[in-house]
């Protein structure tokens, strides 16, 4: 049997967008604080919370961009988001209710307005001078297309010209330069020891993939050996410290390197896609089979200490809604996939209600729907919405009182996720349902083992389950629908329907 992956469900927050404690338009710490209940109360045996067991904070370093991913001080909180005692408040909140908490670390690049860079281009003789990447300085030709896909990564300043991968204001920084690795070591070090749990480590692989030139295992290998680096540092403050890793790309063997005593996780950005896929055809797309090897690649590069980390879309990606044209039946089924899969998953803030949100960024971060309307107590205005403009059902209040909601559907699935032992950590195998429109798997580790599926089309199914004396599932353990039948190896399944039987 396949290593499992201990797990927990995370919720990815843009505070900007959050929840607004002091009426000026910009959500905070405080008023995260106010919606930590919300998320999860603490209390294992209430139901009126979503249930989730960790928080990912989008940047919360100052910066002169409303993102933030362009940071001025790695060791200070956004005045926008309140103060260090409000982080520090928060993080005692969250623990409380063993929530643990992550948060965006940018290392890849800093703010054109960082003290670094402004002395960097201001004075050659600077020592922060080698902390960037002048092509000057080092002889290196200004040619050549951004990895990043933004057009040519050199920019100028002073009649120097700079790299900056993603952007003009984002410039990349030098980690050939021994001070630049120790300077950022120290900073995760310094959050890790205020007690953050971790890091969503921002563009990891493009440490060193600066041009498209420069894709290739030889650049990986440079990449993965910083991050082996890093860890090994935040080890010494925290064993327990989580890591995972933005490795944009679709081929699971390139990503499988950054799981060699490196990071944690790495999101799974393929089988975001295949997910979606599945629900937008109602067809079984082979999503087991597929992970099933992923998993043997990824358990051999980690020695079996890997955890997947799955999630529909997140802040640079049009919202699942939105993907799915509107229709609720099928994010309630990329819900239900996402959700019983092994590895950590993680829920973009709103995904829950349905929020709505395609590109520019700004409208894919729009502010959370927490009232009837889209006005009331706490709602956040720094972002006039263009999509989520408060139509009928589309909020957390309506949302609360219907029990056929897609945010009843999410703590549904959650609370069982977190009952089953197999769902949480156990392995996954391939289970072939019969059907071209339903998809199962079995869950299983050395306590259970579990059967999921995942009725993808609007109509009733009744299946003949093709099971050993050893696999023989005899009880419903729970279904998103009332009216699945299990009698003998017949199953009956809703249509739009998850059901797990043990």
């Amino acid at each position: 049997m396949l290593a499992t992956q201990p797990s927990d469900v995370y919720y990815e927050i843009f505070v900007r967008s959050f929840y607004d404690s002091d009426g000026d338009g910009i959500g905070d710490f405080k008023g995260l604080i106010e919606k930590l209940d919300y998320l999860n109360d603490g209390n294992p045996d209430t139901d009126n919370d979503l249930g989730v067991e960790g928080i990912w904070l989008m940047p919360i370093n100052p910066s002169p961009s409303y993102h933030g991913y362009d940071v001025t001080d790695y060791r200070a909180i956004h005045p926008d988001y309140g103060t260090m005692e409000d982080f520090k408040e928060f993080l005692d909140e969250a623990h409380k209710r063993d929530i643990k908490v992550i948060m965006d670390l940018v290392v890849n690049h800093t703010s054109k307005e960082h003290p670094w860079f402004l002395e960097a281009a201001a004075d050659k003789n600077s020592p922060y001078r080698d902390w960037y990447i002048w092509a000057e300085d080092q002889n290196r030709k200004t040619g050549g297309s951004s990895a990043a896909g933004s057009g040519s990564p050199w920019h100028t300043a002073r009649g120097d010209h700079y790299m900056g991968i993603f952007w003009e204001g984002m410039p990349d920084l030098n980690f050939d330069n021994p001070e630049v690795r120790q300077e950022m070591k120290e900073t995760g070090r310094f959050w890790l020891e205020l007690g953050l749990d971790g890091f969503r480590l921002d563009a990891a692989k493009h440490i060193y993939e600066d041009l498209i030139t420069d894709k290739g295992q030889e650049t990986t290998d440079k990449n993965v050996a910083w991050w082996q680096e890093f860890r090994s540092s935040m080890l010494e403050v925290n064993p327990d410290a989580y890591l995972v890793g933005e490795v944009w790309d679709p081929s699971p063997a390139l990503v499988a390197n950054y799981l060699d005593s490196a990071l944690d996780s790495g999101f799974n950005f393929g089988l975001a896609e295949t997910i979606l896929s599945a629900a937008k055809q109602e067809k079984d797309n082979n999503i087991a089979f597929t992970l099933e090897r992923t998993y043997k690649l990824f358990e051999e590069k980690s020695k079996g200490q890997f955890v997947d980390a799955t999630f529909l879309t997140n802040h640079d990606m049009n919202r699942v809604m939105t993907q799915l044209e509107g229709n609720a039946d099928h994010a309630k089924m990329a819900a239900g996939l996402m959700l019983t899969l092994p590895g950590n998953p993680f829920i973009y803030y709103g995904e829950e209600i349905g929020m709505t949100g395609a590109k520019p960024d700004e409208s894919i971060r729009e502010p959370m729907q927490w009232h009837a309307g889209g006005a009331g107590i706490g709602q956040t205005t720094w972002e006039p919405v263009q999509f989520n403009t408060g139509k009928p059902g589309t909020s957390v209040e309506e949302q609360l009182q219907n029990s056929d909601s897609l945010l009843s559907h999410y703590r549904k699935l959650i609370a069982l996720r977190n009952v089953s032992s197999a769902l949480k950590d156990g392995a996954v195998k391939e289970f072939a349902s019969g059907h071209d429109g339903v998809i199962a798997y079995l869950r299983q580790n050395d306590k259970e083992s579990v059967l999921v599926l995942h009725n993808l089309t609007g109509k009733e199914q009744t299946l003949l389950l093709e099971a050993d004396e050893e696999q023989a599932f005899t009880k419903i353990a729970g279904t998103t629908r009332e009216g699945a039948q299990l009698s003998a190896n017949q199953l009956v399944i809703p249509g739009y329907t998850t059901t797990v039987l043990q």
